[in-house]
C-alpha cells in the first residue's frame, strides 16, 4: 500500500474465519495509504460491504441488484486452479451468452483461467476464449462501456445500452432468431432513427406501433450464438410499462 503509488483496486479474498478486529486492522491501512482505491465484499462480511459485489457462480436475477456495481466471478470449467481430471468445460456458447447477459444487467465478467502447472493456459481455455475474442471483435460495441437493460426484460436475448447524441442507443444481442423474420421489442414507443446489424452493417427496417418496435431480420442469423442488432432510438427513452417482455432468464445460460 505505499510502494507504488496509487492503487486503483483491491480483489479481497480472506480466509473465511476472518474476524471483525482484523478485518478493521487492514481496512485501517487502505484508509490511511489508499483512500481512493476501490475494495470489493470479501474482506469479512457482513460488516465489510467494500465497494463492489462479487457473486460467484451465478448470474444475479434483477431482484437480487440494488444498486451496487458487481462482478459474476466465474470459471470455464469447474475448477479455480488446475485440476487435470475436471474436463466439465463449459462451451464457448454459455461463456458468450453469459457475457451479454451480465452486461445486461450491468455488471462485470470475471473469468478464471486456472493455468497448468509450468504456467501455460489449458488447450481449452485458449480455444474459448479465442472464440470468445472472434465474436469480441465484431459485437464488442454491445459490450464496452454499455449500461443495463433501460427497458423490460426480453424472451429472445438481452439488451445493453449507451447514451447517444439524440437519444439512446440500444443493443439488441439476439439469441433466438425469429423465425417468422420479425423481432419485437415490446413497451419501446420511440421513433427509430436507424437499426443495423453489427456483423456487416445491413440496414434494417423498423416499424414503430403501439405494442412496440418490430425490427424485420433477414431469413439467416448471422451469428448462432448471439447475433447483434444496433437500434438508435430519438429522444428519452419512455417504455410502455403495460406491455410485458416475459420473464428473464437467469444464471448460466445453457
Amino acid at each position: 500500500m505505499t510502494e507504488y503509488g496509487d492503487i486503483s483496486v483491491l480483489w479481497w479474498d480472506t480466509p473465511t474465519n476472518m474476524t471483525d478486529e482484523a478485518a478493521q486492522k487492514l481496512q485501517d491501512v487502505i484508509k490511511k495509504y489508499q483512500p481512493n482505491i476501490i475494495t470489493n465484499d470479501r474482506l469479512k462480511r457482513p460488516n465489510f460491504p467494500g465497494d463492489t459485489k462479487t457473486p460467484e457462480q451465478k448470474i444475479p436475477n434483477a431482484s437480487e441488484l440494488d444498486g451496487k456495481d458487481w462482478e459474476t466471478c466465474m470459471t470455464m470449467n469447474g475448477t479455480w486452479g488446475y485440476r487435470k481430471s475436471d474436463n466439465k468445460w463449459k462451451p464457448s456458447e454459455t461463456l458468450i451468452r453469459n457475457l451479454v447477459d451480465i452486461a445486461s444487467k450491468g455488471g462485470n465478467y470475471l473469468l478464471n483461467v486456472g493455468p497448468k502447472p509450468d504456467g501455460s493456459f489449458p488447450q481449452e481455455s485458449i480455444d474459448r476464449l479465442k472464440v470468445m475474442g472472434e465474436w469480441m471483435k465484431v459485437n464488442s460495441e454491445a459490450i464496452y462501456a454499455t449500461k443495463a437493460n433501460p427497458l423490460e426484460v426480453v424472451t429472445w436475448g438481452r439488451i445493453t445500452s449507451k447514451p447517444s447524441k439524440n437519444g439512446t442507443t440500444l443493443y439488441l444481442s439476439v439469441f433466438d432468431w425469429p423465425a417468422n423474420g420479425e423481432l419485437v421489442v415490446h413497451g419501446l414507443t420511440n421513433k427509430i432513427s436507424s437499426a443495423s446489424l453489427l456483423a456487416g452493417g445491413k440496414s434494417l427496417k423498423t416499424n414503430t406501433g403501439t405494442n412496440g418496435v418490430t425490427i424485420e431480420l433477414p431469413a439467416q442469423a448471422p451469428d448462432k450464438v448471439a447475433s447483434v442488432i444496433k437500434l438508435e432510438v430519438l429522444g428519452k427513452l419512455e417504455p410502455n410499462t403495460q406491455n410485458p417482455a416475459g420473464k428473464m432468464t437467469t444464471g448460466e445460460l445453457d
